[in-house]
């Protein structure tokens, strides 16, 4: 009878854990443009809206969103609320890099925008080679079911400027530390580089004490789906290699790890497909 009372409790104890793990995603949504036709955003914002949905995702980062779209997602994603500012004056104008959170999973504790620049703290400001204005939203929760304390990190790197990219990569290293310190975090992004590329090799330098895992590599599970993540609204993939990735830092334990491609008729949710993990600490 012990040993059944013991097993009993593990098996319960088991499906306890499995119940607190955090689902996160980062899913470049694609900015609305009249010219994407057919696969324009008034055609893709409930696609985009039920996968969130339909994955129970706790935490999203989204890249390319514009205020419009950030406002279609909150209509539609009841539960959740967002942080985050456009990047070209610090409020709504131009793409966030908003981080939405689940409320009846994540309390919200502090949360600001910093520009990938030599100039952070300046709305619009830009550097190096970088085509465009970038920044990094991050937020700082505390899980309502597990009591623990994370940071949440969510960016969209520059897609020209080899500088801006590798400059970047070394900022949010530096910031990461210096924002959460010790305490685990999770960056979300399109980081407009594969992992072969500078920007990720730094990121991910394991002489580095700095550096970021990517929850890929460590999932307890053998990755699900295409491991490209750019599909560029066609038939397939682009490449096979990622762009968008969840990096984590701290003792985390990555329980499954997938990019999401399903298709509507043959029409995507984006010109990206997501990327999700079930993690926990």
């Amino acid at each position: 009878m012990k040993k059944t009372a013991l097993l009993s409790f593990l098996f319960a104890y088991s499906i306890s854990l499995a119940a607190q793990g955090l689902n996160v995603m980062t899913f470049n949504i694609r900015l609305n443009i009249a010219s994407d036709s057919l696969n324009a955003w008034p055609y893709r914002k409930d696609k985009v809206a039920s996968q969130i949905l339909f994955h129970e995702i706790h935490l999203l980062g989204v890249q390319e969103a514009l205020h419009n779209q950030i406002t279609d997602l909150k209509q539609r994603l009841t539960q959740f609320k967002y942080v985050g500012v456009g990047r070209d004056d610090g409020k709504e104008k131009g793409e966030y890099s908003a981080i939405f959170y689940d409320t009846a999973r994540l309390q919200l504790l502090q949360t600001k925008t910093f520009w990938l620049s030599e100039t952070p703290e300046v709305p619009g400001s830009k550097s190096w080679d970088a085509a465009i204005t970038r920044i990094v939203t991050w937020a700082k929760f505390k899980d309502r079911k597990t009591k623990r304390i994370f940071f949440a990190f969510n960016t969209h790197f520059d897609h020209i400027g080899q500088v801006a990219r590798r400059e970047s990569a070394k900022i949010i290293l530096k910031s990461v530390k210096d924002i959460a310190g010790d305490t685990p975090v999770v960056f979300t992004g399109d980081f407009n580089a594969r992992p072969s590329d500078e920007p990720v090799m730094i990121i991910m330098d394991k002489n580095d004490p700095l550096h970021l895992t990517d929850s890929k590599d460590v999932s307890n599970k053998l990755h699900y789906g295409p491991t490209g993540t750019f599909n560029g609204f066609q038939a397939k993939e682009i490449h096979n290699d990622p762009i968008d990735y969840i990096f984590l830092k701290g003792k985390w334990k990555v329980l499954t790890h997938a990019t999401i491609s399903e298709a509507w008729g043959g029409r995507y949710a984006s010109d990206h497909f997501s990327v999700m993990a079930r993690i926990r600490l």
